[in-house]
Formats: C-alpha cells, structure tokens, sequence
C-alpha cells in the first residue's frame, strides 16, 4: 500500500539515490496479499512487507523468496479505543484482559499483520479471539476510524495518518497500546527471490545500496521527510501528516543499520505461529539474506 512507512524508499526515488547507482525504480501497490504472488510470478523483482508472508509462500517452493534489506523495524501498529471507554493506563496483561473482554474490534483484513498482531496480543494477555471478543476485518485499513464513529466496534487497530484524524473528529485519544514498542521487528522488508539474487547480484547489490542511502537520509532530516512526504501525498492534511512523522521519529519507525536479525525475526514468525496462520517453521537463512547490506 501507500505508506508513510515507506518513506525511506520514495527518497530513494526522489532523490535521485537509485538513479546514482543506475537503476530505474517504480513502485505499485498491491494489496491482500498480492505483493507476495506478484513476486512468485515474477511480475516485479520485489515487495515490500512482512517476511513472515514469504515464509508461506516459501513451503515446498524451489525459489523462496529472501528478504535483503530492513526498511520499518518496528511494528507500525497501534490500538484506539471510544473516546466514551476508560483504557487501561498500562500494559498489565489482567488489565487488558478484562478490557477486551466482550468488545468488538476493527482488526483489518484477516490474515493481515494487524489483524495478526491484535489477535497475538489477546491470546498473549489470555483471552480467546475467536470467542472472548468480536471481530470486523475490512479490507481497507482507513474503514476502522468510521467503524469506530458509528459505534459499529469500540476498538480499532491502525497508524497514521488515521490515529491523527480519529483523535481530530474526537473518535479516540491518544492509542492505549503501541506495538512499536516490542522493539525491533522487520515489519515491511524489501525482498526477493532467491534467483534473482543468484542471477544478478550487482542490481541486487545496487538496490540496496540505494534503500540504505534513503534509509539513512530519512532517519537523520525531518525537513526531507516532510519534503517527501509533500511530493508523494499532495492532498494530504499537513497536520495529519506532521503527526504521522512525529510519532514515527518518537517511536524509531526506521531501521538505524538496515539490518534484519534473527532475534527480530523470530517475534516476527511467533506472531504467526501463536495465531495459528503459520506453523510450518522457518529456517532464518532461507528467509532472509544480508549479504549485500553487510
């Protein structure tokens, strides 16, 4: 989709970073999961996304698909609640347990990370998602903010800009729960597959070097940021937009060193395998390959 998260990869763009290591970039978007059958097909070189979704396109594949370099290293995910409810004024799992008790929520699509991610935190603090609250999964992540206004559901999931204006029409404060705050987690890695790897390592190589130079000049200016940010969403509200860069900074939306670790990875994969969407294993070195950011 098109995200503010992808920041680093539009200034790669934009500012000429993949054109000084003479490659010409375009980007799609591709939605419910076709960023991954796009890539197995062979109809674009990469996506950009979770790897646990190459992972299930891995299983008995003769060409995994192996993520090569970290963009969001934090899972860009937050829960908001009626502004009418009193939230839990801490991450206490009985707490929040007895919360989510018996609401309904607007999760995004099944299957999605947040959906994921929302689903993993019930079963962690307890509770049963398929029994102990109710779940509305629209396609479009932007839906949850009406959900919540016309009192269809009490809790959503989501990030900016949608935190900003939820809190603007007075749907919801500030979120009660953050899941950037499990740390270091490659939410959206660039990845390939294996041959293309294999068949021309230097446009690989190039590829990365550009993302690393958009990775690091993001990280370092807010004003290029917002520049960024101006060019690839015109009709944009500045304030929504100067929230959602506020918050990515405060909450270190972006990989430092581009790096993707097999800690990281392994949270990743848990999700997955706790919500039982995923639970064919994985192998670290088959998902993932660093070759070119070392």
């Amino acid at each position: 989709m098109h995200s503010i998260g992808y920041l680093p990869l539009y200034a790669a763009i934009h500012k000429g970073y993949f054109e000084e290591e003479g490659l010409e970039v375009e980007i799609i978007s591709a939605t419910g999961g076709a960023h991954v059958t796009s890539v197995v097909s062979g109809d674009v070189l990469g996506n950009i996304g979770g790897p646990e979704s190459n992972a299930m396109a891995n299983v008995d594949s003769p060409d995994p698909i192996q993520s090569i370099v970290n963009v969001v290293n934090r899972a860009n995910v937050y829960l908001m609640a009626d502004s009418d409810l009193e939230v839990p004024e801490s991450t206490d799992k009985e707490e929040l347990a007895e919360f989510f008790d018996g609401k309904t929520i607007a999760a995004g699509r099944h299957g999605g990370s947040l959906n994921l991610l929302t689903r993993w935190l019930l079963i962690d603090v307890g509770l049963d998602p398929d029994k102990d609250v109710m779940f509305e999964e629209p396609a479009d992540p932007a839906a949850v903010t009406s959900l919540v206004e016309i009192d269809k559901t009490q809790i959503a999931n989501g990030a900016e800009p949608q935190i900003k204006e939820g809190m603007d029409k007075g749907i919801w404060d500030e979120p009660f729960y953050s899941f950037t705050d499990l740390g270091d987690y490659p939410y959206s890695v660039v990845s390939i597959k294996k041959s293309s790897i294999e068949e021309d390592p230097e446009t690989v190589q190039a590829f990365v070097n550009a993302v690393i130079k958009g990775l690091n000049s993001i990280n370092e200016d807010p004003a290029l940021a917002m520049e960024i940010v101006e060019k690839e969403f015109p009709t944009a509200n500045e304030k929504s937009m100067q929230a959602a860069l506020d918050r990515a900074y405060e909450d270190e939306l972006w990989s430092k060193d581009s790096f993707i670790s097999e800690e990281s990875v392994a949270k990743t994969m848990e999700v997955v395998e706790k919500t039982g969407i995923f639970t064919k294993g994985y192998e670290y070195g088959e998902l993932v390959d660093m070759q070119f950011v070392e």
